[in-house]
Formats: C-alpha cells, sequence, structure tokens
C-alpha cells in the first residue's frame, strides 16, 4: 500500500526519475509512457529544465466566430469552480494564451511567476511539456502533475488540456486547459477539458448549420424574385431511392445523379471555376454553373444550379435534415460534420426528372449549396477515400521488402505528397528483429518518389542519421508522428545538413510530415511526405491519412521483413547441407549450379560422393515444398544418402531403401507424438540416382518420380535416358529398375531437377526439347555447360528451385589397372605377393611394397579359407592405391579384436591398421573387400 501523505508526483520516485532522465538513463518503468514521450521531445528541443525562454506576443485574439461559440462555454466552466482555485485556459492554435479566467489570487501569482499568462507561449518547445503544449503535441486530452513537467517552474501545477477542432476542417483551433496548484490535482480533470472542448465543437458546428440554412434562404428570394427555381412551388415528390425505375433511358438514374452530384462539389470546391460540362448516360450533356450567394447577415457561399440538353427538364427536391431531436426539417442542408464524415455527402437539394421531355431553353435548377471551404473537404475527403482504396490493393503485392516500400512512394506521390521517402534500418532489410530504439540510429534510404528529378534529398542506397533535433529523430525516438506544417520554420530540420535542405527549401519543399513505421508493437523505420507544388500545407487531417497509409504499408513491410527471415534461414540452412567444394575424384569433372526460388527456398539438392573402387555416385532430388521444413526434409534426405553409399549399395537398392526412411518420416516415426506433424507433407520427393566406373564406363542409373537424365555423347549427340520411372519416394510397395549403359570417355551426364525445364508458362515436352538444343555442343566444358543452360532455360524469377548437375566421365586406362586370377588354393598366396611387388615396382611405388604385399596377402588368404569359388586380386592406382580381392560368397568379413589364444581373426584388424580406408561391396557374384592406401 501506498501511503496517502506521498502526493501523485512522488509515487515510484518520478523525481528521481527526472533527473536520472536528465542524465541519460533509462526510465521506462517509473514515468508513463505519455509523460516519457514529451520529456524526449523537450530533451530533443534543447530544452533547460531550470532556464525557459518563453515567447510572448502581445494583442493576440481568435476570430469572432470562436470566441462567440467558445465563450459560453468557457463561463459556464468558470462558473463551476467558484469554491475551487482553478484557472481556465483558452489558447490559440499555437499554443499562445489568448484568455484566463478563474482561480484565487495566490494561484493567478504564481502563474504569473512561471509565465503562463496571457500573451505567452506554452508550446513544448517553449514551456516543456504542459497540459496546454502536450496536448497540442499529443492532439489528445492529456494530465501533467508536478514533476510530470520538464520545466522546474511548472512542477508545483498540475494541468489537463484538451484541443479543440473546427468540425468542419477537422484543425485544431484551440487548446482549452485546466490547471490549480499541484495538491488540488485530480485526474478527473481531463473528463473537464474533453467536455468543454466537445461543447465547443458542437456550438461551431452548429453555426456552420446556421450560416447554410441562411444561404439557401437567400438563395430562395432571389429565385423567387428573379423567377427561377422558386417561382413555381411544387408537391413534393419521392426521393430518388424510392422511385424503383432506376435508370430507364427517359429520366436520369442514380449513376447520373452521383454523377452530377460529385461534380458540383469539385465546382464548389474550386475557387477558380464557374463552368463545367458533364456527359451522361443517353448522350444528354449537363451544364453546371457556380455562383456566389450572400446571406441576409453577411454568410457567403457558392451555389451550382444545373441545365440538361436533350434530356428531360429538371426539378429539385429538398432534402430534409435529422434535427437534435430526432425530427426532420425541411430545407435544411446537412450538418458541416456529416460533409466530412461521408464521401460524397448527400446535397441539400437532389435533381430529379420530369415526366415530360426538356428543351434547349431549359430553366437552371439548384443542384448544390454550400460554403466553398467545406466542398473542398468533400472533394478531399472522397479523394482520401479513393487513395486508402488504391494503397490497400497496391501496397503488399510481393513478399519484398524494398519494394512495399517503393510501392508506397508510387501510391502517395503525386496524389498525397510531391516528395516520398522511406528509411529503414539494415537490420530490416535483412529480416532481422530490429534493433531497440535509439537516437542516432543508422537508416538507409530505401525507396524515394519525386515529381521532380532532383528534389535534394538523400537518394536511394544512403546510409544516414538523423541529429536529434529533427522531426524524424523525434518519430523515431518517441515512436509518434510529427507534423512540420512550415518547414522554413523548424530549425531543428535544419541542423541535419543545412547546406543541402537550403538546396531543398530553395526547391520549393514546404511542409513536412513524418511518421514512423510500425507494426506489431515495433518501428521498423520512417517515412517522410514533403509538399512542395501543392500550394497548401499539410493539415490535421493529412497527419491523420499519412498514420493510416503508413500503418498498412508497416503491416506489409513487416510480413516481408518475416518472410525475408524466414527465406535467409531457410537459404542458410539450404546452403550449408549443400556440397561445399568439390571432392576428390578422378572418374568425373563436375559442375553445378543451385538457384532458390525466388518465392521461397525449396527441397532440391545435389551431390557427388565418391565411392570405393575409383566410382562415384551423381545424386539429384527434388522435396516438394518450400521453406524450412522443406530445407530440413532434404538436408535428412542427403545424410541418408551419404549413408547408405557408405554401404556401397547398389542404385535400386539404394533407392528402395531410401523410400523406406522417407515413408517412415512421414508417418513420424522416431518423433515425439506432439511433433509428428512437423513430418507431414513430406511425400512427393524425388531422387535420381547414377553410379559411374571409370574403369568399365560403366554407368548404373535409377529414378525415383524424377526427370529423364540426358547423355550428352563426345560428338555432340543427346540422348534422354529411356530409363523406367519408379514412384516418388514414400509411397513404397514399388520396386525401382536399374538402367546398365556404358558410356565413351568424354561423355557428360546432364542431372537437373524438374523447375529447370517446367513452369507455369512451359510444358515439360518443350523444356526438354529446349534443354536438348543447348545441350548439343560437343566443346564445352561442364562450367560452359551450366551457363549456356541456366541462360537458355532459366526465367527471370524461377517459381521453383533448381539444381543442375553436369559431369563429364574419365577412363581409368589399363595402365593403371592390373587384376590377376587365382585359384581356390593355398599355394597361389605367394603367388599373389610376388604379382603386386612387381607391379608397384613397376609403377615406381616400391614405398608401398611392404604394406601392399601384406595387406594382398591377408585378403587372399582369407578369401581363400571362408569363400568359395576362384579368387581375383585388383590394383588400381588412382588418386589413391586401391587393393580389391573378390570372391564367390555372400557372407560379409566382420572386424573383431582377437584373443591372445585365438589363431585367426588378424587379417582385417591389421588390414585396418595399415591402409587409410577399407570395407565391402556386394557383386551379383559375391562380394569384393577392399583397401585404399594414400600415394607417397
Amino acid at each position: 500500500m501506498i501511503p496517502l501523505s506521498v502526493p501523485w508526483d512522488d509515487i515510484g520516485g518520478l523525481a528521481d526519475a527526472h533527473e536520472r532522465f536528465l542524465a541519460g538513463a533509462r526510465v521506462d518503468s517509473d514515468v508513463r509512457d505519455s509523460v516519457l514521450d514529451s520529456w524526449k521531445r523537450c530533451r530533443a528541443a534543447g530544452l533547460e529544465p531550470h532556464h525557459l525562454l518563453i515567447p510572448y506576443s502581445p494583442d493576440l485574439d481568435v476570430e469572432a466566430p470562436f470566441l462567440r461559440a467558445a465563450d459560453p462555454v468557457l463561463g459556464q466552466l468558470t462558473a463551476s469552480f467558484a469554491d475551487v482555485s482553478m484557472t481556465v485556459v483558452l489558447c490559440d492554435g499555437q499554443a499562445r494564451m489568448v484568455r484566463r479566467h478563474g482561480g484565487d489570487r495566490e494561484l493567478r501569482a504564481r502563474l504569473d511567476e512561471a509565465n503562463f499568462a496571457p500573451g505567452f507561449c506554452a508550446s513544448e518547445d517553449a514551456a516543456g511539456n504542459n497540459g496546454v503544449g502536450t496536448a497540442l503535441a499529443e492532439r489528445q486530452p492529456v494530465y501533467v502533475v508536478g514533476r510530470e513537467h520538464f520545466a522546474d517552474c511548472l512542477a508545483q501545477f498540475a494541468c489537463a488540456g484538451a484541443p479543440v477542432r473546427n468540425p468542419l476542417s477537422g484543425r485544431i483551433e484551440a487548446i482549452v486547459d485546466l490547471t490549480c496548484l499541484r495538491d488540488d490535482g485530480d485526474p478527473a480533470m481531463v473528463r473537464l477539458v474533453r467536455e468543454a472542448a466537445h461543447a465547443i465543437e458542437s456550438r461551431l458546428l452548429e453555426q456552420a448549420t446556421e450560416r447554410e440554412r441562411a444561404l439557401l434562404a437567400a438563395y430562395r428570394t432571389a429565385s423567387w424574385r428573379n423567377g427561377g427555381a422558386g417561382a413555381r412551388p411544387r408537391q413534393p415528390v419521392p426521393l430518388p431511392g424510392e422511385l424503383g425505375n432506376g435508370h430507364d433511358g427517359d429520366g436520369l438514374g442514380k449513376l447520373d445523379l452521383a454523377v452530377l452530384r460529385e461534380k458540383a462539389e469539385e465546382l464548389i470546391a474550386s475557387p477558380h471555376r464557374t463552368l463545367d460540362e458533364v456527359t451522361l448516360s443517353g448522350g444528354r450533356v449537363a451544364t453546371l454553373s457556380r455562383r456566389p450567394i450572400m446571406g441576409a447577415a453577411g454568410e457567403t457561399g457558392a451555389v451550382v444550379e444545373a441545365r440538361v440538353q436533350g434530356g428531360p427538364r429538371l426539378r429539385h427536391v429538398e432534402l430534409t435534415t435529422p434535427t437534435a431531436a430526432g425530427r426532420t426539417t425541411p430545407s435544411a442542408p446537412p450538418p458541416a460534420a456529416a460533409v466530412r464524415a461521408v464521401a460524397p455527402p448527400p446535397p441539400p437539394t437532389v435533381v430529379l426528372p420530369e415526366d415530360d421531355r426538356g428543351d434547349p431553353g431549359a430553366e437552371e435548377w439548384l443542384l448544390l449549396l454550400g460554403e466553398p471551404g467545406v466542398g473542398r473537404l468533400a472533394v478531399l475527403a472522397r479523394r482520401r477515400l479513393e487513395l486508402l482504396h488504391d494503397a490497400s490493393v497496391r501496397i503488399g503485392t510481393t513478399l519484398d521488402v524494398p519494394r512495399t516500400a517503393e510501392e508506397l512512394t508510387e501510391v502517395t506521390v503525386p496524389r498525397f505528397a510531391d516528395v516520398a521517402a522511406v528509411d529503414l534500418p539494415d537490420s530490416v532489410l535483412h529480416g532481422d528483429e530490429p534493433g531497440p530504439l535509439r537516437a542516432g540510429a543508422m537508416l538507409r534510404r530505401v525507396a524515394l518518389g519525386s515529381l521532380h528529378p532532383n528534389p535534394h534529398l538523400y537518394e536511394v542506397g544512403d546510409l544516414f542519421r538523423y541529429v536529434a533535433s529533427t522531426p524524424q529523430a523525434r518519430s523515431w525516438e518517441t515512436g509518434q508522428s510529427v507534423l512540420e506544417p512550415v518547414l522554413s520554420e523548424a530549425g531543428g530540420w535544419l541542423a541535419q545538413d543545412p547546406a543541402r535542405l537550403e538546396r531543398v527549401l530553395a526547391a520549393g519543399i514546404h511542409s513536412l510530415i513524418t511518421v514512423p513505421l510500425r507494426a506489431r508493437g515495433t518501428t521498423l523505420g520512417l517515412v517522410s511526405f514533403y509538399r512542395s507544388d501543392k500550394p497548401e500545407p499539410f493539415e490535421d487531417d493529412d497527419l491523420s491519412l499519412a498514420q493510416e497509409l503508413v500503418g498498412r504499408a508497416a503491416i506489409s513491410i513487416d510480413n516481408a521483413r518475416r518472410y525475408t527471415r524466414e527465406h535467409n534461414t531457410a537459404l542458410a540452412l539450404q546452403r550449408s547441407m549443400l556440397p561445399r567444394g568439390r571432392p576428390e575424384q578422378s572418374a568425373v569433372e563436375v559442375a553445378y549450379r543451385y538457384l532458390p526460388a525466388q518465392a521461397g527456398v525449396g527441397g532440391d539438392w545435389f551431390d557427388v560422393i565418391p565411392l570405393s573402387g575409383a566410382r562415384v555416385a551423381l545424386v539429384v532430388g527434388d522435396v516438394v515444398g518450400h521453406g524450412l521444413h522443406a530445407a530440413a526434409t532434404m538436408g535428412r534426405l542427403r545424410t541418408a544418402v551419404h549413408n547408405f553409399c557408405s554401404l556401397d549399395l547398389p542404385p535400386d537398392d539404394l533407392l528402395t531403401h531410401l523410400d523406406d526412411l522417407v515413408g517412415r518420416l512421414d508417418r513420424g516415426e522416431g518423433w515425439a507424438v506432439e511433433n509428428a506433424h512437423l513430418d507431414s507433407g513430406i511425400v512427393g520427393a524425388t531422387c535420381l540416382y547414377a553410379v559411374y566406373d571409370p574403369v568399365s564406363r560403366q554407368c548404373s542409373l535409377t529414378r525415383a518420380g524424377h526427370p529423364l537424365p540426358a547423355i550428352v555423347g563426345p560428338d555432340g549427340t543427346v540422348d534422354f535416358v529411356d530409363l523406367p520411372s519408379g514412384p516418388p519416394l514414400g509411397l513404397g510397395g514399388m520396386p525401382f529398375e536399374t538402367v546398365d549403359m556404358e558410356l565413351a570417355e568424354g561423355s557428360q551426364i546432364v542431372l537437373y531437377t524438374d523447375g529447370l525445364i517446367e513452369d507455369r508458362h512451359r510444358d515439360i515436352d518443350s523444356g526438354l526439347d529446349k534443354l536438348r538444343t543447348v545441350l548439343a555442343r560437343s566443346d564445352r566444358a561442364p562450367e560452359d555447360t551450366c551457363e549456356a543452360v541456366l541462360d537458355a532455360l532459366l526465367p527471370a524469377r524461377p517459381s521453383d528451385d533448381v539444381a543442375l548437375l553436369v559431369a563429364r566421365t574419365h577412363a581409368l586406362g589399363p595402365d593403371r589397372v592390373a587384376q590377376w586370377d587365382f585359384p581356390s588354393d593355398p599355394a597361389i598366396v605367394s603367388r599373389a605377393r610376388a604379382a603386386v611387388t612387381g607391379q608397384l615396382t613397376a609403377w615406381h611405388l616400391d614405398d608401398l611394397s611392404c604394406t601392399t604385399e601384406l595387406v594382398a596377402s591377408e585378403l587372399v588368404t582369407n578369401a581363400i579359407r571362408h569363400a568359395t569359388g576362384p579368387v581375383q586380386l585388383r590394383l588400381l592406382r588412382d588418386r589413391t592405391l586401391i587393393c580389391e580381392v573378390s570372391d564367390g560368397s555372400s557372407t560379409s568379413p566382420r572386424l573383431r579384436r582377437a584373443r591372445t589364444e585365438d589363431e585367426g581373426g588378424r587379417s582385417l584388424f591389421l588390414t585396418a591398421q595399415l591402409t587409410g580406408r577399407w570395407g565391402t561391396r556386394y557383386t551379383p557374384d559375391g562380394k569384393i573387400i577392399w583397401a585404399e592406401q594414400p600415394l607417397p
């Protein structure tokens, strides 16, 4: 519990928090957000709490219509504080104090000492945060008490302020403020000033309605005297919605009436145009004329009259307007607030067709009446709705951060601003989470839209930081939008780059709105809107529209950022799982390419895996789908292929094991139940597996639902191997078939994924034909082949991943192969040792004679003792020296540690110790035990 004796402003150590804030410490948990934002604005403006220079302007006043609306409300509010020392303050739209009512002598004296008196400015830039300046900055009611004030001299007061808006334009015309001594403060003061502001706005609206009624009465009087529209009173007729005949060709339908109404609004809003012609349905033309009108008490406005040629005569019907009591009154135009809220607004009268056909001399009839300013706002409201609609359609069409920023500038220039710029930190461009908001953060200009080729602002790609006094820096730090109607008076903005920005002002840019790009509670960047060609400065309504536009763009940019992060993560995972460099082997010369799809990383992969006996395995696969799941699944399958290759399985057996693995992954086996759903959707993976033997030049291929491989002969002929297509991996139940073929030395094996030959604009057959044409060259290296294939077949924005593997075959000639066949007789072991020694001498590998002789002797002895049939010994001189012994048994030997009393079991142990690698592989006729030694 907090003791009641503790004042409001000391709860949580606010005085200490104020000092720590001035020292640069973080005080987010100790100060209300609205107050902390205000403190940051004051600090950015360079204010010192103990030393203020407050401007003074004598003889301030506001317009008489506003005072007529405000004085009764303020008088009633002051009277309600007869027993309380409370002062009622009225300030203008620049936070300069105009009136001060009420309060006892002590309160007024203290307010005078703090320069909180008529004529002085109470804006945040001059006086720090307070009820007047902060309400103007925040554009909403505020309450500030005690040490929540930035300035020391105001810490003795409590105040609440609320802005008063013009109901026609939405512009802040004044601030109503209640101020008392700190101990007398109460947050309920906010409710009182809010209600007072609404009361003043309602009286302003009533004044506008009275003016419109006076204008309509003046029009009727003038029409009656001139024999015009009022000369022949008519009986009431149904409104357009009650006619029921729509558009029948004889009258004006709803669409024609809407077009006339829209054009009349634009004509009233234009200060210079007086005539307009509108083409209607049926070939008819309506002539609209605008003329000024003045009421009996001096009210000024304009009327638009219509004449339709080649169609029915027009007459007008007086609309009824709801009153405050819910009744309807004739001849009253709609309240101006309705003009702002609904676009387009209903006019006070509606044109209706008569039953008889008109003639070229038909009289003009009243179509719309109003004040030029209200008409301008009606047109602006409609244009803003159209702009918001276009923004919802055109922003966020891609998941690309820079492109989304460009779309925002394309939508807003020139319809809303003459220049628009989007600045983002590099972390957002890379898809990372944006860092904490700090003053002076580095931003990059990502998009710039301008009516002029050189607006003298930072260009796209420039990296910079905003100085603390600029509107952009304040917006970045506080997360609030900033409106600078007159840039030439914003000294903090010029401080960014005086030489450059003086040229900007000279080029005509005169008004600025800067809005933070905020999505899901995080600030992603800044958007700045400038005006130059449009003479009117930005207003409060423009600020609201800018916030709405930027808010929509922020969601799209955040979605694109999150997608970029996921895309980069998946791409990093994908690339980490793909081969890095080329493995050491001599069987083929390889080149490869992997290109991720623009729409997302998929599950394509390729591999080149050296096998025993100088052979090599070539693998290309494709996991259906995109994203992290596809990339992770691809990594599993690639790892599994490596493991199966270490067992030297035949191609069809390897795909059978891979098919079983995919099926188990799809069923979620081996995973916790709650994570089983993560593996759904794996069915659809395809794979092509090929093994090339440089000794026999035999190539064995098998596939599981994958596109056909291409073989390019040394003479340039291209053949797509007629390889039986097995089912995609994971379906199970069907055997895979292998095709063996002999390749001439220098042939090229081309493996690829379906993204290369197929997309939504091209079918597989046409893709294969184009691939055949590109491959029909005999003089290209694998690298050149890859480049030619991608240049010819890859679309500008591939919708699927593309993996391409090109391997040109080599042969291991007879001079590098030695082979002997021996009967299954222990006596031939010595002959085997002698053959090995002699061959190594011929190859100048005498240093390996001792080890190789012992390995060959042990392996041949094992084959004679434990296997059946003849024994074959083969030496291969490749990157390593390979010794192979084959026999007719399918039983694989097992490495074990022999005990002291055992007579055998040491041959494989010695082989493993003396060689770099050893293993067993099976053949149709038995098995082969092999061992490799590095060459000197």
